[in-house]
């Protein structure tokens, strides 16, 4: 089982690397036999359709990193200790962390699709979590790293867009499109100024870290010190498909040129962006 598909290289000739962790599709057997809900159900925890949305940019020559498994078997977006233990039966061998979105059924190996929805009908075995980070987590991670320190090496600068979809949210206008930096702990403020005065003046709501402020993604490659960026981009699933059916409707191809548009408008523009690399200092 891949972990991944990619478009492009990871040799480091873009500055700029695309990623979509949610819009995998497979479900394996070995995982079917465990659930409880139609597989459906399952599909809405997907961010459908975003790895196409995002092939016009990488066609421009910005590599895309697509996860192949699907969200509802293990979430690339969570720390390898963000588990429940009371979803498996035995010891993990891993001392679980018991964060808010593991709370909320969300963590590593998710426990719910949402309120009042367990996945699973019962217990699964606890060796299933350590072979899907062994599997499925820790190469996608690897994977992402290998490709910003490339990026590093030939421009002193690398940045990360991890691209997902998310249900219409609250407001009037209520926003189209969030932007994530941890609160600028991810990424340099200009260049998270700049993809919200690009993605504004093309006509999108724009909200910066409210609700989504970034996930684990974000917390562990963005270092902004070291000439590393990271930005979690969400965009109004509405705006390109039809959330009933999941269907894309002919907002898709008007998005997806916008995001291909923007990226290109953003690459020439990183350097002066992502400002002075500061390393530190090797001891003496």
């Amino acid at each position: 089982m891949r972990p991944y598909s990619l478009t492009g290289s990871l040799n480091g000739q873009s500055p700029i690397l695309l990623a979509s962790p949610h819009s995998g599709t497979v479900l394996p057997p070995d995982f079917l036999s465990t659930v409880r809900l139609p597989i459906p159900a399952l599909r809405r925890m997907e961010d459908a359709h975003v790895g196409s949305l995002l092939q016009p940019a990488a066609a421009l020559g910005v590599p895309l990193i697509e996860a192949t498994v699907s969200r509802a078997v293990l979430d690339l977006n969570r720390a390898e200790d963000e588990l429940d233990p009371q979803m498996f039966a035995g010891p993990l061998g891993i001392a679980p962390r018991h964060t808010d979105r593991v709370r909320r059924g969300h963590g590593l190996i998710p426990r719910v699709v949402a309120a009042n929805q367990p996945i699973h009908a019962q217990r699964i075995p606890a060796r299933i979590a350590g072979d899907r980070i062994l599997a499925l987590h820790r190469p996608w991670h690897q994977a992402l790293a290998q490709g910003l320190e490339a990026a590093r090496e030939v421009h002193g600068h690398a940045l990360l867009l991890d691209i997902h979809s998310m249900p219409s949210l609250e407001g009037n206008p209520p926003a189209q499109l969030v932007l994530g930096d941890l609160h600028g702990r991810s990424a340099a403020p200009p260049i998270v100024d700049w993809l919200e005065a690009q993605f504004r003046a093309a006509g999108l709501k724009v909200a910066r870290n409210s609700p989504y402020a970034g996930g684990f993604t974000t917390e562990r490659h963005g270092r902004p010190a070291e000439g590393l960026h990271a930005v979690q981009i969400e965009f109004d699933r509405a705006l390109y498909m039809d959330v009933s059916t999941l269907k894309p409707h002919r907002g898709f191809m008007a998005l997806s040129a916008m995001i291909a548009d923007v990226l290109g408008s953003l690459r020439p523009a990183l350097a002066r962006l992502a400002g002075p690399t500061h390393f530190p200092l090797a001891a003496e």
